[in-house]
């Protein structure tokens, strides 16, 4: 290679900033140590590494993990061989073979008792099975196989088959209403669909609309139960079981894939328009969960329960992580209000989460603990106390508040969680030192996204700081881009801020027939444009504080476009102007409405309510309360979905205006200076829906 190429004057920077640690005697081992040039960006107990995106703009702003500097992780460290999805489960069942692998709540005289398990090797013979049974079907090589029910030992077989004989599985999830699985199904020319008998007459209803389809396998069918279809329609129905026995006695062999091609396509619901169907790839899945295993181990010991949607990248993830290390993975029934009698009975090791159920147990305990009278109170509060400091000193704990306290608490997770992850959406710093304080363990909280086939950075062990979201996967790397219409630069003090962009082996390769939205997130150089804001905490830590577009997230990872509902609401006689307010740390809207004052007046005149002047009016709790109401009204009419609802509104009679800032010249709404403008009134409405139901909110 010329000692000149841009290539090699990057990797003799980079050697610049390498020292030999002290810690292990300069014995082959090294760690960064802040140079001259990277001082700037960089602290010596730093968790990502800074280096040059391009040498000659001299710009240090690119990081990637302290464990990856000079080359992004691709395939897993200890098995480079391992390039796709199959060659993942061969490993497994080659290592694993009589290991736990799938396990589900047995039925016994109606009632639901332990958990019954498949091992690793039954799985094995039943992908291979499966995958035989598609071929005896005449479905080809290449095709994609819609997954149209809940997660369960079923879906994960039918996803190892599809690897196997290189076929595309396309989550299908009827959250988003028929009309977008008919969307999916023909926009991916979907030729088989495996759904249970609960969605089976929905897809039988409009069979005619999805011609791609040739084949549609119930699992959980009963044989004498399934309905034939007149041959004039070319679909064929017939039970799992049934397709097991049919490619049982005709075995074919496996038609490995290679890394390049597609493994899954996953819709991404958005919030305006159809589904968008990301494509990725065996080696993009591989690439980001060997990245992940850089920084966590499981092992064959460890217990996982499924219950987030496998239709989501965060849980598909999941799975091969666990199958890679030859965890047990137990499934939930099927019902979220049932999950914590499946945790009392499967007792797991690993629970990945979202923060809408870490702020449920936060709330569920902390109010237990609250009513549970002045000495447990107090003794709780004790414990709590002690064990905080403890770990803020960097010390153990006594264990005489776990054996007191906090093993009771463990047992509502079934007492054995060591491992706790969150993604999806931001956890508060408070629920995340509560659950590392009465779980014990390691809490990890993450952020990714489907087009970067899940994770593209999460907390690393031992960093005890909250509020972020840790270090680039080593699978990638993070540069924030400069947004200046939202004042966010790289030059920002103290922390420089901007556009998420990521790079590297785990990016999708677009979105299925859509040029166009393909080019808007991936740039010429190949970063993907997340949307999201961020800045660098010190020791290049990731903090997530904003979203460039105006769409966001709740708690609870419903997106929301708050344009559209302030549309629904402008109906509303009362409101002159409104502006609707959402973020990831809490699971409601509230509103701030400019009013109209005739309307105001005319309703306060009807109702025979006294004021000495409009904003007196404005702050009554009555004005409030007939408002909300309204606009209720208005949503149902409008069929806005129950998270789309303002659950409060403050009302003002300053309009939004050019000059106070908060429109645009095109007279929209200035959403970043809005919600500055109203920081003080948001938050004052968020202290009151938390008053009433302490899991609108944790903070």
């Amino acid at each position: 290679m010329d000692a000149s190429s841009p290539a090699q004057r990057r990797l003799r920077a980079v050697r610049r900033h390498l020292a030999a640690s002290a810690a292990d005697g300069g014995s082959g081992g090294s760690r960064l140590a802040a140079g001259p040039t990277a001082g700037e960006f960089f602290s010596e107990q730093g968790y990502s590494v800074v280096l040059p995106e391009k040498l000659q703009t001299g710009k240090w702003n690119v990081y990637r993990s302290v464990r990856s500097p000079l080359k992004l992780v691709s395939r897993f460290p200890n098995h480079p061989e391992i390039g796709t999805l199959h060659d993942n489960f061969v490993h497994s069942v080659e290592t694993f073979r009589d290991y736990k692998y799938l396990g589900t709540r047995v039925r016994v005289d109606g009632t639901v008792g332990e958990y019954k398990w498949m091992t690793y090797g039954e799985a094995g013979t039943a992908r291979a099975a499966l995958g035989s049974g598609l071929i005896y079907h005449g479905i080809p090589k290449g095709s994609s196989i819609g997954l149209y029910f809940i997660n369960r030992p079923e879906w994960v077989i039918t996803d190892h088959a599809c690897s196997a004989y290189s076929y595309i599985s396309v989550p299908l999830y009827d959250t988003l209403g028929p009309d977008a699985v008919k969307y999916i199904v023909n926009h991916a020319a979907v030729q088989a669909i495996f759904c249970v008998p609960q969605t089976l007459n929905g897809l039988l209803s409009f069979l005619s609309e999805i011609p791609t389809v040739r084949l549609i396998v119930v699992v959980g069918g009963i044989d004498e139960q399934i309905p034939s279809l007149p041959s004039t329609t070319g679909v064929k129905v017939l039970t799992y079981s049934k397709l097991l026995s049919q490619g049982h006695s005709s075995i074919q062999p496996f038609c490995p894939p290679k890394p390049d091609d597609v493994a899954t396509i996953c819709y991404t619901s958005g919030t305006t328009g159809t589904p968008k169907g990301a494509v990725l790839t065996h080696g993009n899945l591989i690439a980001n969960v060997a990245g992940a295993t850089c920084c966590t181990e499981f092992y064959p010991s460890d217990v996982y329960i499924s219950y987030l949607p496998l239709a989501h990248i965060y849980e598909r993830v999941n799975q091969v992580m666990t199958a890679y290390f030859g965890v047990a993975v137990g499934f939930y029934q099927g019902d979220n209000l049932k999950l914590m009698d499946d945790m009392a009975a499967l007792r797991p090791t690993v629970f990945c989460s979202v923060p809408r159920l870490y702020n449920r147990i936060y709330a569920g305990i902390m109010n237990a603990v609250k009513t549970s009278g002045g000495l447990r109170e107090r003794l709780f509060n004790a414990a709590y106390n002690a064990k905080k400091q403890a770990m803020l000193n960097g010390k153990n704990p006594s264990p005489m508040w776990d054996r007191l306290v906090f093993n009771k608490i463990r047992e509502k997770l079934g007492g054995r969680v060591r491992f706790m992850t969150s993604g999806a959406s931001p956890l508060s710093p408070d629920v995340m030192e509560f659950l590392k304080i009465c779980f014990g363990g390691r809490v990890s909280e993450g952020y990714g996204m489907t087009e970067s086939s899940c994770v593209i950075s999460a907390m690393d062990e031992g960093d005890n700081l909250t509020g972020h979201v840790g270090s680039p996967n080593p699978a990638c790397e993070i540069k924030l881009v400069d947004v200046p219409e939202m004042n966010y630069t790289s030059e920002d003090q103290p922390y420089p801020r901007g556009e998420i962009c990521v790079r590297g082996p785990i990016i999708f390769k677009g979105y299925l027939k859509d040029e166009v939205q393909t080019r808007e997130v991936i740039d010429e150089d190949g970063w993907l444009h997340t949307g999201d804001i961020g800045l660098w905490l010190p020791g290049g830590r990731l903090k997530i504080i904003d979203r460039k577009k105006n769409i966001f997230k709740l708690a609870q990872g419903e997106y929301i476009a708050p344009e559209k509902i302030e549309n629904v609401y402008a109906k509303c006689q009362f409101i002159a102007q409104c502006f609707i307010y959402g973020d990831s740390l809490n699971s409601s809207l509230v509103a701030i409405v400019s009013v109209d004052p005739d309307a105001l007046k005319a309703w306060a005149a009807s109702e025979g309510i006294k004021y000495a002047d409009l904003g007196q009016l404005c702050n009554d709790p009555r004005a409030r309360s007939a408002v909300l109401a309204d606009m209720d009204a208005i949503g149902r009419e409008a069929q806005l979905r129950g998270f789309e609802f303002a659950k409060a509104v403050t009302l003002v009679l300053e309009p939004f205006t050019l000059e106070n800032g908060l429109l645009t010249p095109t007279f929209k709404i200035k959403r970043p200076q809005a919600k500055e403008y109203f920081a003080q009134v948001i938050s004052n409405m968020y202290a009151e829906l938390s008053s009433l139901d302490p899991s609108q909110k944790m903070l």
